[in-house]
C-alpha cells in the first residue's frame, strides 16, 4: 500500500510505523487512522516485533481538529466507533509484541494511542497530556481504559481532570509507561529493545500477552487454569525445545519464532 500519512519499514524482522505529518505534530486524521490500522495488520504478518513512533519533534498531538469541519458538525461518536476503534484494536490485538517509541509530546488521543502498545518507551524530554477537558471533552481513544489500569484511579482521575503535562520520568515512576531513555540515545535504545524481541520466542510472547491481560478479569483459579493452558501451547513449540537445549549446552538460544 502506498501510505501518505505514515511510513512502514520492515527490516531484520522489526517493523517500524512512523506517523508522518510532522508539520502538524503528527495529528491524527481519517487517513492516518486508516493507514495505521492497515500497516499494523501488514506488519504482524512479516515482522516479529513492531515499533510505532513519530516523525519530527512530536510523537502525536492527538485528533486533527481541522480534519472534519467545524466542531458543530463533527460526529465524535461515529469517528471513535468507525475509525479509532479499529486502529486501537489492531494495535492491542497485534500477534507480535508492540513497542510505542514516544519521541516527543503525546497529547490527547495521541497519548492514548501510545498506551495501546504492549510496551511504551519514552524519550526523557517527552511528555503526556490528557488535554480533553480543555476543550470540553473526556479522555477517549482508550484513555479511560488504559489509565486506571496502568497508574491507578487516583492518578488517572487527576490527569484527566486537570490535563496537566506528565513528564516521561513521572509517567515511568507512576507505572503509566515502561521506561524512559536519554534523548541523545533514544533511537538506539528502542532499536536494541526491538532487536531483543525480534530474536525471541514469538509464540511465547503471544501467550504472555494473553495471560497478563486475562488476569484483570480472572479469579485466581481462572488465571491458574489459563496459565496452564497457555504454557501447554508454549511447551509444544520448537522454540521451547531450542531454549532447553541451549540452556543445557550453555549457549545463547537461536529462536525461530515457532
Amino acid at each position: 500500500m502506498d501510505y501518505q500519512a505514515i511510513t512502514l519499514v520492515i527490516r531484520n524482522s522489526v517493523g517500524v510505523i512512523t506517523l508522518n505529518r510532522p508539520e502538524l505534530m503528527n495529528a491524527l486524521n481519517t487517513q492516518m487512522r486508516a493507514e495505521i490500522t492497515h500497516a499494523v495488520k501488514a506488519a504482524e504478518k512479516d515482522a516479529r516485533v513492531l515499533i510505532i513512533t513519530g516523525a519530527g519533534k512530536a510523537f502525536c498531538s492527538g485528533q486533527d481538529l481541522g480534519d472534519a469541519g467545524s466542531a458543530a458538525t463533527l460526529d465524535l461518536e461515529r469517528t471513535l466507533r468507525d475509525e479509532y476503534v479499529p486502529m486501537l484494536k489492531a494495535i492491542f490485538d497485534c500477534r507480535i509484541p508492540t513497542i510505542c517509541a514516544v519521541n516527543g509530546p503525546a497529547a490527547g488521543a495521541g497519548a492514548n494511542l501510545a498506551l495501546a502498545a504492549d510496551v511504551v518507551i519514552a524519550s526523557e524530554d517527552a511528555y503526556f497530556v490528557q488535554a480533553f477537558t480543555r476543550i470540553g471533552l473526556i479522555p477517549d481513544a482508550g484513555g479511560t481504559y488504559w489509565l486506571p489500569r496502568q497508574m491507578g484511579a487516583a492518578k488517572a482521575m487527576g490527569a484527566a481532570l486537570f490535563g496537566d503535562k506528565i513528564s516521561a520520568t513521572d509517567a515511568a515512576a507512576w507505572g503509566m509507561i515502561y521506561e524512559t531513555a536519554p534523548a541523545l540515545s533514544f533511537l538506539e535504545h528502542v532499536q536494541s529493545r526491538a532487536a531483543h524481541l525480534a530474536q525471541g520466542p514469538t509464540v511465547a510472547y503471544r501467550q504472555l500477552k494473553k495471560a497478563i491481560r486475562g488476569s484483570f478479569e480472572n479469579t485466581l483459579d481462572g488465571q491458574l487454569a489459563l496459565e496452564a493452558k497457555l504454557q501447554g501451547r508454549c511447551g509444544k513449540t520448537r522454540d521451547f525445545q531450542e531454549g532447553v537445549i541451549a540452556f543445557l549446552e550453555k549457549r545463547p538460544a537461536r529462536y525461530e519464532g515457532r
